[in-house]
């Protein structure tokens, strides 16, 4: 029980202000093989989308935060993810998951006002994805 608290806190973590490594953690639990891969997936996945619904909701509100030194993102950082997601739109949601520039991203789609359900759609593929490719290949399934 404590494992999976643990992996969702991190999961949590990992997808908001702080530097996290939850593929470490969901691999270590994956290898130790005492709670069902999908019970791991799903904890997981939840954790990271959640986190990465506090970035959307920082963006929301980023003219109130963006000054300030806790701030999550940078200036250019946040600059970049913008130009993107102007670019590609809410698909560059889809790149959510990545551990360069996805925080950026989420924080991004707060600021240009993306629907939360688009938002919340778009993370959740993504970061489930990434999660499910790691436990296939982490359990020999590729």
């Amino acid at each position: 029980m404590f494992s999976l608290a643990g992996l969702f806190a991190i999961a949590f973590v990992a997808a908001t202000i702080l530097p996290a490594q939850s593929e470490i953690a969901l691999v270590g639990l994956l290898i130790v093989g005492k709670q069902a891969p999908i019970t791991l997936l799903i904890v997981a996945t939840v954790g990271n989308v959640l986190g990465s619904v506090v970035n959307w909701l920082l963006g929301r509100w980023i003219e109130h935060f963006r000054q300030r030194r806790w701030f999550p993102v940078s200036e250019h950082a946040l600059a970049r993810a913008t130009g993107w997601y102007r670019r590609w739109g809410r698909w560059s949601l889809l790149l959510s998951w990545a551990p360069i520039g996805g925080d950026a991203l989420t924080v991004a789609a707060g600021v240009l006002r993306e629907p939360f359900w688009s938002f919340l759609l778009l993370v959740t593929i993504a970061k489930a994805g990434r999660y499910v490719a790691l436990a296939a290949i982490t359990l020999g399934l590729f």
